[in-house]
């Protein structure tokens, strides 16, 4: 890469780049559902078409589930495939992953919105105009950001001593099946990037570190009796209630002291309760009670150090209790297991995200830990590679009702895009 091709960067298509995640904010991959292999496949044709090499296969997720460090499911799956799609560099150049999650959420109460959840708005916001569906923040807008950025580095005969990899993934929402599968993947061809963005939302703001989440059941059980003898049964609920106050004083106790990555949250580490399921009839002592909820995991903290301590919590509770001795609260840890993970925070491809950020925008971005799980676990634990969260949106509005992004960020996010790829690609090693 020449000094001219440094300072007088690639434009962005922007008619591409809305058409084409327009295109992708259509299609309705919900995990789970067929969708969610049409999006990949869309991709894996598209970067064809434009040259790209692209390598699409089967995930075998039957031999994946038997694995020890496996990062679990919660949806149920018949098919998921993986795609990578690469810009080779012409040699002796590092390589850069870009790493962006097709899988959506499902839209919830349809009620709530104000339109089709994949039928795109363009509307505004606080005066700017936004992208409104679902996928938009998370996260297709950046995934097809990193797309542009590739695309327009390749229309302006830019040659690289760097390859680029672009990688669509399914499953990150409830586990990470698409990332475990591409680790797995690269590390059998040889391949080993020596960096890795995922454009998660992050508002522009650079995120090299997540808390881990682990998703959990409770079971609480009961005796069965008729409402008019609710004395002489036990019901599930009741014996639940002091659980839920324990609960919330182990939350507050592991959030006491937290990484200074995470002190800009009022709550680093949340323990949520999702779902209760209990009774069966409205005139019956309830005897059973489900409860599924996700416990946060400190940075730093092993995914076994977080169950245990959660495990003697409901095991103190029921010692206190004649019933719930003899008959103990279940604890099950099933689906996604999101370990904490952090990148060195000495990698050289944070300081050049930062510097291509202000190179674009005059501003320096702010750099933090996030509450939430994601795959930048994988890449860093399984993978070894450096990685950090750098995108378009809020995630104050992903999974939420009307969910947008900003298209001022998206073509933010395009163009530093541009300029950490000139920059690291662009590199020879030494």
């Amino acid at each position: 890469m020449t000094t001219s091709e440094a300072n007088h960067a690639p434009a962005i298509d922007l008619d591409h780049l809305r058409t084409h995640l327009v295109d992708l904010l259509t299609i309705p991959s919900i995990g789970g559902t067929a969708a969610e292999v049409d999006v990949q496949e869309h991709l894996a044709r598209a970067w064809a078409a434009e040259g790209l090499e692209v390598d699409s296969w089967e995930i075998d997720r039957a031999a994946l589930a038997t694995t020890a460090d496996f990062p679990g499911m919660e949806v149920q799956r018949h098919r998921a495939l993986g795609v990578t799609a690469t810009r080779p560099g012409t040699g002796g150049g590092p390589t850069l992953l870009i790493n962006g999650h097709t899988d959506v959420v499902p839209p919830g109460d349809l009620t709530a919105w104000s339109q089709d959840p994949f039928r795109v708005t363009q509307t505004e916001r606080e005066g700017t105009p936004v992208l409104m569906a679902r996928g938009a923040a998370d996260m297709k807008a950046g995934l097809v950001a990193g797309w542009a950025a590739v695309r327009a580095i390749a229309e302006a005969g830019i040659d690289l001593p760097g390859t680029v990899i672009l990688a669509p993934v399914s499953g990150e929402e409830d586990g990470g099946l698409g990332t475990y599968a591409l680790v797995r993947r690269l590390s059998e061809r040889g391949i080993s990037p020596d960096g890795c963005i995922i454009p998660e939302p992050t508002s522009l703001d650079l995120i090299p570190a997540n808390g881990g989440a682990l998703t959990f059941r409770l079971v609480v059980h009961g005796k069965a009796t008729h409402a008019s003898r609710r004395t002489e049964g036990v019901s599930a609920i009741e014996k639940f209630v002091p659980l839920v106050a324990a609960l919330r004083q182990l939350e507050a106790r592991r959030n006491v002291t937290v990484d200074p990555l995470m002190q800009r949250w009022p709550l680093a580490y949340p323990l949520s309760l999702g779902t209760v399921h209990a009774g069966d009839w409205a005139s019956t002592v309830p005897d059973l009670l489900t409860c599924d909820g996700r416990l946060g995991v400190a940075l730093g903290e092993s995914v076994a150090q977080a169950r245990a301590e959660f495990e003697a919590t409901v095991a103190e509770v029921c010692a206190q209790d004649d019933w719930l001795a003899e008959h103990p609260v279940q604890v099950q840890w099933w689906g996604g297991q999101f370990a904490p993970g952090r990148t060195d925070p000495h990698s050289p491809l944070l300081a050049e995200v930062a510097g291509a950020h202000q190179q674009v925008t005059g501003s320096t971005p702010q750099t933090y830990g996030a509450p939430y799980g994601s795959d930048l676990r994988l890449l860093v634990g399984l993978g070894g590679i450096s990685t950090v969260q750098y995108g378009p949106g809020d995630a104050a509005v992903a999974h939420t009702a009307d969910e947008y992004v900003r298209w001022d960020e998206v073509v933010t996010c395009a163009q530093v895009l541009v300029q950490v790829i000139l920059r690291v690609c662009g590199q020879r090693t030494r």
